[in-house]
C-alpha cells in the first residue's frame, strides 16, 4: 500500500509564495508519474500539475503555468510544487497523487492516479 503525506501548506498573502512537499512510501515511486490537483469549496477537484517518472516531462494547468513549478527528488521519494505569485483563486486543499504510469500524458484521466494524499490546505489572502 503506497502512501503519500503532503506538508508545506498554510496562509499566505496575495503574491507570496509557498513550496508543497509530498512524500512517498513504497518502492515504484522512481518509475511512476506524480500528480498535484486541488479542490476549493464547493468545487470540483481540479488538475494542477504532473511529472513524469525521470523529472523530465512536466504538465501544467492554464490556471497555474508560469507560476508554479512541479518537481522531484527520486532519491528522497519526494515530489513538490514551489507556488509563485499566489492569487486568493489558488485558495484550495491540495493533494498530491501517485500515478499507475510512468508518464503522464495532458487528458489523462484521473483514474490513472491510484494513490492519494490526505491534502494540505492552501490559504492565499488579498
Amino acid at each position: 500500500q503506497v502512501q503519500l503525506v503532503e506538508s508545506g501548506g498554510g496562509s499566505v498573502q496575495a503574491g507570496g509564495s509557498l513550496r508543497l512537499s509530498c512524500v512517498c512510501s513504497g518502492d515504484i515511486f522512481e518509475n511512476r508519474a506524480v500528480g498535484w490537483f486541488r479542490q476549493a469549496p464547493g468545487k470540483e477537484r481540479e488538475f494542477v500539475a504532473a511529472i513524469g517518472y525521470n523529472g523530465e516531462n512536466t504538465y501544467y494547468a492554464d490556471s497555474v503555468k508560469g507560476r508554479f513549478t512541479i518537481s522531484r527528488d527520486n532519491g528522497k521519494n519526494t515530489a513538490y510544487l514551489q507556488m509563485n505569485s499566489l492569487k486568493p483563486e489558488d485558495t484550495a486543499v491540495y493533494y498530491c497523487a501517485q500515478s499507475n504510469w510512468r508518464e503522464y500524458y495532458t487528458g489523462a484521466p484521473v483514474s490513472d492516479f491510484v494513490s492519494w494524499g490526505q491534502g494540505t490546505q492552501v490559504t492565499v489572502f488579498s
